[in-house]
């Protein structure tokens, strides 16, 4: 089950990298505002229709949680928008390893001091080992990409 979870995690994460290049298509040919209400726009009724037709009822409501959770709703907004600017300016590629990047440095303040009601997971070696990496992976494409656009 955990191998199938990342399996979809990763897919999750090429759809976005898709997502972020026709949005980025979409942005310079409509606006940047104009492509990211056309996501928020699609992904509302096609999460709607998944709602009505395989969500299970829930015991509690989106009114029944504690209010700052649904803030979370929020943050997608400043991400779709940012992406829509970004790849336009730096490409597809290095927008998205930057933005894991912040998610990966994000994501081990949450786990290690057990933010937003999750459970903590230690910061070790091998985490701060992950992020270096991460950060030299994003050097060398970001590297790249500005030596082609050179020889171009």
């Amino acid at each position: 089950m955990i191998l199938l979870m990342i399996i979809l995690a990763v897919a999750g994460g090429a759809l976005l990298s898709i997502q972020a290049a026709i949005n980025g298509q979409l942005g310079s040919k409509v606006g940047v505002f104009r492509s990211a209400f056309l996501t928020f726009s699609v992904g509302a009724l096609v999460t709607a229709l998944l709602i009505f037709f395989f969500e299970p009822k829930q015991t509690i409501t989106l009114m029944d949680v504690p209010k700052w959770q649904l803030i979370g709703a929020l943050f997608g907004v400043p991400y779709i928008v940012i992406m829509v600017l970004a790849v336009q300016r730096i490409g597809t590629a290095v927008a998205t390893v930057a933005v894991i990047f912040g998610q990966l440095a994000m994501s081990m303040l949450i786990d290690n001091f057990g933010w937003l009601g999750n459970d903590a997971i230690p910061f070790s070696l091998t985490r701060l080992g992950a992020v270096i990496c991460l950060g030299i992976a994003l050097y060398f494409i970001y590297s790249g990409s500005t030596a082609g656009n050179k020889r171009a």
